[in-house]
């Protein structure tokens, strides 16, 4: 695996299922970022505006929806997903 981008484009949706896919690798920070501001009790405002660089005052609905669907992934990730990056080692 190569080192993702800092500063990767964030789509309004993220992929589904049980496969790591290449936006799963670009936006682990993104998701490793949503976690935190989550575990330190952020307002999930703050970390939309600052994270995935939507104001939710213009796009209220656009920006929880964004939200929502990164950290929902994000906490695929730390429960599943890293498996496939554990069986595919280092080689990437």
């Amino acid at each position: 695996m190569q080192t993702p981008p800092s500063d990767p484009k964030i789509c309004d949706d993220v992929p589904g299922g049980e496969a790591l896919t290449a936006y799963d690798e670009q936006h682990f920070v993104t998701y490793l970022r949503l976690l935190d501001a989550e575990s330190a009790g952020g307002d999930w405002r703050d970390a939309v505006r600052t994270i995935l660089c939507i104001d939710p005052d213009r796009e209220p609905e656009r920006a929880r929806c964004v939200w929502e669907r990164h950290r929902a992934r994000a906490r695929w990730m730390t429960g599943t997903g890293y498996r496939h990056l554990l069986r595919r080692g280092t080689t990437g």
